[in-house]
C-alpha cells in the first residue's frame, strides 16, 4: 500500500509492521525522518539487529540481499535489512533480487529500501512487488498549502503548540522553504518547549536574533570560519547569556562529529556518515570541513574542552568562562588558534 506521511505515522502507531518498506523521495527531511521512525518502531517490536546494504557503493553485489535474507540472525533476534539505493534505480539484476525477496520475505526480518531521488519513471515492476506485500511512502516535495500542516505536526511532535497565526508567520519568514521551516521549529523548541506560541510570542522570540547566535556560532566554527564564530561569541556575551546555557547545542553537535569521524575511520564514506547522523543538506558543507580537519581523537579532545568550559562557567574551576569558550571555538575552527583567541571586549 502507498501512504502519505500522515497515513504513515498512523500506520506505525498501529504497531502492525509490513515485511517490506520503500521510503523514497526528493523531500529528504520527510524521507529521513520517516525511515528513522520506522527503525525506532521496529526496535520497539524486537527487531534488534540491523544489516546495512549500500547498493550505491562500488563493489556491491546483488546476491548480498539474498544471502542476508537467508542467513541466520547472529543473536537469534529479529532484524532490519537496510537497503540503500540512492538513485532509486537498482538495474535489472537489482530489480530481480528485490522481486525475489518480496516473493518470499523471511519472517524474522523487515526490508527497508530507501532512495533519495524519485519520480514516476522509477515505478517499475520491483516497486509493484514491494507494494503487493509491503508499504510505500514517497516524500514528494510539499506544496505551499501543505506546509502549515507539516509545521503544526512537527511542532506538536516536539512538545510545542503553534497557533494558526504563528504558523502563518513562521512560513512567511521562511519563505515556504521546508528545511528552513523545520530548522526554525527546532530552534523554537529549544527556547519554548512545552509552551503554546501565538504570532506575537513567536515574533518576540525570533526578533531576539542574538538568542539564535549559538546556531550561527556552531556552524561557523565547524566551517572553519574562526572570525565569524568569535563574533557570535561576542554577540552572545553582549546579550548577557550564560556560557553553560549555550553548551548543550554545541556538545550535541560535537558528539555527532565524533561519531561520524569514528565511522569514517572504520571505512565508511563521509556520505554514509552524514546520512547516519541525519545532517541536513544545508549544513553538510560545514560538517565536511570539520571532518577534514580532525579525526576521532581531535573531537574527543574538543568534548573534553567543553567539559572544562562548563565547569569554569559553573564556578567549579577558576577562569573566565567566555575566554574558555572562545578558546574552544577557536580550537574547533582551527586548532592552531586554540591558545591565542579571546573574545573581543564589548561595552
Amino acid at each position: 500500500m502507498a501512504l502519505n506521511p500522515a497515513q504513515f505515522e498512523r500506520h506505525l502507531a498501529s504497531g502492525k509492521l509490513s515485511p517490506v518498506y520503500l521510503i523514497a523521495g526528493d523531500e529528504h527531511l520527510v524521507a529521513l525522518e520517516a525511515a528513522d521512525a520506522l527503525r525506532a518502531k521496529a526496535r520497539e517490536r524486537g527487531y534488534a539487529e540491523r544489516e546495512v546494504l549500500e547498493a550505491g557503493e562500488s563493489g556491491f553485489e546483488w546476491h548480498e540481499l539474498a544471502n542476508t535474507a537467508s542467513a541466520m540472525s547472529l543473536f537469534g533476534s529479529r532484524r532490519i535489512i537496510d537497503l540503500r539505493i540512492p538513485g532509486g534505480k537498482p538495474g535489472k539484476e537489482g530489480a530481480e533480487a528485490i522481486i525475489a525477496y518480496c516473493a518470499s520475505p523471511p519472517p524474522d526480518s523487515i526490508l527497508l529500501v530507501t532512495a533519495t531521488t524519485w519520480s514516476k519513471s522509477h515505478e517499475t515492476a520491483w516497486v509493484a512487488a514491494v507494494e503487493d506485500v509491503g508499504t510505500i511512502l514517497v516524500a514528494w516535495p510539499l506544496k505551499l498549502g501543505e506546509l502549515p500542516e507539516f509545521a503544526r505536526r512537527r511542532a506538536a511532535q516536539r512538545g510545542l503548540t503553534l497557533t494558526a497565526d504563528a504558523i502563518e508567520l513562521l512560513i512567511e519568514r521562511t519563505e515556504g522553504n521546508l528545511l528552513a521551516t523545520a530548522q526554525e521549529i527546532d530552534k523554537l523548541v529549544l527556547l519554548a518547549a512545552g509552551k503554546s506560541l501565538d504570532a506575537a510570542a513567536l515574533e518576540s522570540l525570533v526578533a531576539d536574533t542574538a538568542r539564535f547566535d549559538v546556531f550561527k556560532l556552531v556552524d561557523a566554527a565547524f566551517a572553519g570560519d574562526a572570525a565569524r564564530a568569535l563574533h557570535a561569541v561576542d554577540a552572545l556575551r553582549a546579550e548577557g547569556d550564560s556560557v553553560p546555557g549555550l553548551l548543550s547545542w554545541l556538545v550535541t553537535q560535537l558528539n555527532g562529529l565524533m561519531r561520524m569521524a569514528r565511522m569514517i575511520e572504520r571505512g565508511q564514506s563521509i556520505d554514509a556518515a552524514l546520512r547516519a547522523e541525519h545532517v541536513w543538506p544545508a549544513r553538510q558543507p560545514a560538517y565536511r570541513s570539520a571532518l577534514a580537519r580532525g579525526r576521532t581523537a581531535f573531537w574527543e579532545a574538543r568534548l573534553g574542552d567543553a567539559v572544562r568550559v562548563e565547569k569554569v562557567g559553573k564556578g567549579r574551576l577558576q577562569g573566565d568562562p567566555w575566554r574558555e569558550l572562545a578558546r574552544l571555538v577557536g580550537a574547533i575552527a582551527d586548532a592552531r588558534y586554540a591558545r591565542q583567541v579571546t573574545p573581543r571586549r564589548t561595552g
